[in-house]
């Protein structure tokens, strides 16, 4: 005898699963439960990886108390064998008998891979799907290719919900991930995403894709999968219980782009403003790929970084003068007719901190650096009326950059004889330390000294400037107003920029933190 597919799902899943589940992982099961307690209040929808275990059996009275004691949850029970890419190293026999006694101890799906599927007889996952809904799964941790055939294999074996779970080698793996889901999840229900950190497409937009939920991670350092988010992220920089066809999609596009505070920044600011829409760190290996993915997510604005600010100009239909003459874009805004618009909005994050201080105009700003940030400090601070000079290691780039601009060029021995209304620190010495300053202490005469460094919050160059009095701004004060100029490009709100302060000022913080214990230990 057996049951009607989906007769368990009826009778005890509720009619919509929620968006996120959360995998959760333990040393034993005392710890697995603990932390599973922990997240019950905002997630009722959670994984137990029973595979993490040494001795999982003895997991199963806990989890039965557990989903007696909190009969809201809906608990997953996977026993991933070794060769699969899990933990468990027992026989097939064996996890499917975990599994069946998961099932009876208050778990209301279980997860069975392909390859294990595939050699069990039909009325032995019968039994399984008597006790619980299957989740037959598939991991590929190389690539993303033939996810139509793949399913076509695995639709063969009756199952509840059939998950596919691949690898994004380049960001348009995810685009071939949704499209796969918006094509086939109309006649069965899929489980679809990418791992790795090129993933991050899926995980947020696959569940609009056609994904029934997604997988979350409890913290950063118990992700059960390459590239995971948390749970939180998930929900409260994401937003991905409000995502939906018309979100719109926006992100920092680089390589690397991993440690960018811009998502948060921005998701941040999209939310305070009430504007449908996510923002996501893109990592782009190639231009061609990116591109890719503008056109046919489709992405509405981008946030361009390192090494694409050049490159991207001559992928553009139309940029601004300002842009022009700076030789960069780090905003790309994409029309309803697909066409795209170029901006550089690195120029407001130098004058609009100044323009809170002082006046501008006649202004003697000295600017450290020749490349892409200085130059947009330098043409900004032109077309503002200032009396721009420029040092920089390399006199050539100076001169081409200062007969573009019309401003000077001097030499570093000029310092000592030399004083400024500010002094820009736009070269990236002094980056992800405290050790290196680009210029010494006797040679920092300026009322004001601007590093467009953000992290460290704190650099060597602000120390020496407030030693020899001077008043010091930044690099967080320019990161937040160049980004508050995008969110106003692409929305045409006015960008809450004391929360976007707020928020990557908080970030930091917390990045400082690990590193300040590892300095103490």
């Amino acid at each position: 005898m057996t049951a009607a597919p989906n007769s368990y799902i009826s009778r005890h899943l509720p009619l919509r699963l929620p968006r996120v589940c959360v995998a959760v992982t333990g040393s034993d099961p005392v710890e697995l439960i603990e932390k599973a307690e922990g997240l019950i209040r905002d997630n009722t929808f959670l994984e137990f990886r029973l595979d993490y275990l040494s001795r999982p059996a003895l997991a199963l009275p806990r989890i039965k108390r557990f989903t007696e004691y909190h009969p809201q949850v809906v608990a997953i029970a996977t026993c991933r064998r070794k060769a699969s890419g899990g933990r468990f190293r027992g026989s097939m026999a064996s996890q499917l008998d975990l599994l069946g006694k998961a099932a009876v101890a208050g778990c209301h799906l279980v997860d069975i891979e392909l390859q294990t599927a595939a050699k069990c007889k039909p009325e032995q996952l019968q039994r399984l799907r008597n006790r619980a809904a299957l989740i037959l799964s598939y991991h590929d941790f190389r690539g993303t290719k033939r996810l139509e055939e793949t399913l076509d294999k695995m639709v063969a074996i009756s199952a509840d919900y059939y998950k596919i779970v691949s690898t994004a080698t380049t960001l348009y793996d995810n685009v071939t991930m949704m499209k796969f889901l918006e094509k086939r999840s109309d006649k069965h229900s899929l489980i679809g995403l990418c791992m790795g950190e090129q993933g991050i497409i899926s995980r947020v937009l696959g569940v609009r894709a056609g994904s029934v939920f997604t997988f979350a991670s409890v913290s950063p350092d118990e992700k059960t999968a390459p590239g995971q988010v948390t749970a939180q992220d998930l929900r409260n920089t994401y937003r991905i219980e409000q995502v939906d066809a018309a979100t719109r999609v926006y992100g920092v596009a680089g390589d690397p782009v991993v440690h960018s505070l811009s998502p948060a920044i921005m998701n941040t600011a999209l939310r305070r403003e009430n504007v449908n829409g996510v923002y996501l760190a893109l990592h782009a290996k190639a231009l061609k790929d990116l591109l890719a993915c503008v056109r046919d997510i489709p992405i509405h604005g981008l946030s361009i970084t390192m090494p694409y600010k050049e490159a991207i100009l001559k992928h553009l239909d139309n940029t601004d003068s300002h842009t022009t003459k700076i030789g960069a874009c780090n905003t790309v805004v994409r029309a309803q007719d697909g066409k795209l618009y170029g901006f550089n909005t690195d120029a407001a994050g130098v004058v609009r901190p100044l323009e809170q201080r002082i006046t501008l105009e006649k202004a003697k700003i000295l600017v450290l650096g020749a490349g892409g940030a200085a130059r947009a400090a330098v043409f900004g601070l032109k077309e503002r009326g200032a009396e721009v000079y420029i040092l920089n290691r390399s006199v050539g780039l100076a001169k081409k950059l200062a007969h573009r601009a019309h401003a000077r060029v001097i030499k570093r021995a000029d310092l000592k004889k030399l004083a400024f209304d500010v002094i820009i620190n736009a070269t990236p010495v002094g980056m992800g330390n405290t050790r290196e300053s680009p210029l010494n202490e006797n040679e920092i005469k300026a009322r004001y000294v601007f590093d467009m460094i953000y992290d460290p919050p704190e650099t060597r160059l602000m120390k020496l400037a407030k030693a020899q009095g001077a008043q010091v701004i930044p690099g967080i004060e320019m990161f937040v107003h160049q980004a508050a100029r995008q969110f106003e490009i692409w929305t045409g709100k006015p960008a809450p920029w004391d929360d976007m302060l707020r928020v990557v000022t908080i970030a930091l913080q917390e990045r400082a933190a690990p590193n300040a214990a590892k300095s103490v230990s």
